[in-house]
């Protein structure tokens, strides 16, 4: 996932670069093992490589090994930025795996040329074009004015109490979520419409309406993450690796119907949440029912100060816009039911017609400063990382290991997601970054599946289900891009993101749990 400054360029506005920025210097000077991250990679990766060659590992897998420890204590430290830390890997994979013996012809070595290959796999997947495509889209609703339009029209619907903004901000960030394709984005459009809404109802901007309205739009932004097949890159990510491995997809419907679901429930779970643990204080509870002005204010600066602007009526951009979005969502909801075209190419079908003359709506030279680049890099390493992880029998290798040492074989399907559920919950809790820990951890899940004897059709389903627990990154505000984003904005404290976070998160296991004993068994994913 990219950074906040990267995704918060989406909407054409810096969101809170101030803010962000400080938050970012805090969250350096109190993370000090950041600085050896790097080195502590390195050395791990050179100590598993130096090991004597393990019995039934390759040594292409051993080389792979390495990489993947690097990649995750180098991914959870942050020692280097993602992208930038993708090309390492790109790098290492090139040359470890281009010094191992060939499978095919193990009197040879593979080569710097197929070992590179092997790494820019990824990047020749359809899910690259995907991602792409939906940030392009979602640049234009930043440019047109179009996701403003569609926040404060749910806003201004619902009413002005605290209960009813909460709503209008939960119905928000899942409509959003059907077209903007990261959680760090979606936050960053809403965060200035927040502290717009904030200043115009003279709401304090410490109080706990303020704190709940900046916490709201994280933690949805990350439960409908879970819920849309394009809603987060790691979801495009799995899937992406699914259909190279498995050979098998899940569909934009069948992944909706899947997780919508799910998505809705702890939608439901936080508003009670946070209606209860986030009361107001009684000095602040007349601040939450304010009256707002006619028109809330936008926010056109980076102070984030709100000045009086009219959204006006609907510009012929964005109308085109909508109809657009809405047609392309009709063509992914009816893939494999109406018509045999895939996503990401209808997706990028919709991209070209955007960027058409008189019937387009943008231009390239609008939309290149604000594209997210590192997203599409670290996803296509990503993919070639997991699929090199899985094809050299590293992945294999490790899982095989945890499924004899904890005796996985045994269990039944529901007890195995328990487990691997539980743990990348508190896996999570070391990363900054889902599609990072996605990109590190489904490769191995896949492998523990597989070695536990489970079908190739339920190994899918249930990769799915445990990727939706890359979008529990809800207890520290390090635990992703999102989350320093809306605490850079100070409206609410650590310890109240750390309380709300750890209740949300047990709802969810259970929720998990109860969802795996009934609807999606139900289903046959499990």
């Amino acid at each position: 996932m990219a950074d906040a400054g990267q995704l918060g360029a989406l909407d054409g506005r810096p969101a809170a670069p101030a803010n962000a920025e400080a938050a970012g210097q805090a969250k350096r000077q109190t993370y000090p093992i950041r600085r050896w991250g790097l080195l502590i990679g390195s050395a791990a990766l050179v100590a598993i490589i130096m090991l004597p060659q393990p019995a039934g590992l390759s040594v292409a897998g051993q080389h792979m090994l390495g990489i993947f420890a690097f990649a995750v204590i180098v991914w959870m430290t942050e020692a280097v930025e993602y992208a930038a830390s993708s090309i390492m890997l790109m790098a290492l994979i090139a040359f470890l795996l281009g010094m191992a013996p060939d499978a095919a012809h193990p009197d040879h070595m593979l080569g710097t040329t197929a070992a590179l290959s092997a790494a820019m796999a990824g990047f020749t997947n359809p899910a690259v074009g995907l991602i792409a495509a939906s940030l392009v889209i979602a640049a234009a609703m930043g440019i047109t004015g179009l996701d403003k339009r569609l926040a404060f029209q749910v806003i201004s619907l619902v009413g002005t109490g605290r209960a009813h903004l909460l709503i209008g901000t939960i119905i928000v960030m899942a409509v959003l979520a059907f077209f903007v394709p990261t959680a760090s984005a979606r936050v960053a459009c809403l965060v200035p419409i927040i502290l717009g809404m904030i200043s115009a109802f003279g709401i304090d901007r410490k109080s706990r309406v303020a704190g709940m309205l900046m916490m709201s739009i994280v933690y949805l932004s990350l439960i409908w993450a879970m819920g849309i097949a394009t809603g987060a890159a790691q979801n495009v990510y799995v899937n992406a690796l699914m259909e190279r491995t498995l050979h098998i997809r899940i569909s934009w419907i069948d992944w909706l119907i899947v997780g919508a679901p799910f998505s809705i429930a702890m939608s439901v779970a936080l508003y009670f949440v946070l209606m209860h643990m986030m009361k107001p204080k009684p000095e602040h509870d007349a601040q939450g029912r304010a009256e707002p002005p006619r028109a809330l204010a936008l926010p056109q600066t980076a102070s984030i100060q709100p000045a009086p602007a009219q959204l006006g009526p609907m510009t012929a951009d964005e109308i085109k816009l909508l109809v657009l979005s809405v047609v392309l969502l009709g063509f992914w909801a009816t893939e494999n039911k109406l018509h045999d075209f895939d996503s990401s190419s209808v997706a990028i079908a919709a991209v070209a017609l955007l960027f058409a003359p008189k019937i387009g709506v943008i231009k390239w030279k609008q939309v290149q400063p604000r594209m997210p680049w590192g997203i599409l890099i670290q996803l296509g390493v990503g993919v070639g990382l997991g699929t090199a992880l899985l094809k050299t029998g590293a992945a294999g290798w490790l899982a095989n290991f945890v499924v004899s040492e904890f005796g996985i074989q045994q269990l039944s399907t529901f007890e195995i997601l328990a487990i691997l559920w539980l743990f990348l919950i508190l896996v999570h809790l070391g990363f900054s970054s889902g599609a990072a820990m996605a990109t590190t951890m489904i490769p191995v899940m896949m492998s523990v599946l597989q070695q536990a004897q489970i079908p190739p059709m339920k190994v899918a389903g249930m990769t799915m289900l445990l990727t939706f627990v890359t979008s529990i990154g809800w207890i520290l505000p390090i635990n992703g891009p999102q989350n320093m984003l809306a605490f850079g904005t100070e409206t609410f404290e650590a310890q109240d993101f750390i309380r709300v976070g750890i209740v949300l998160t047990v709802i969810a296991y259970v929720m998990l749990l109860l969802f795996a004993a009934t609807y999606w068994r139900w289903l046959g994913y499990i």
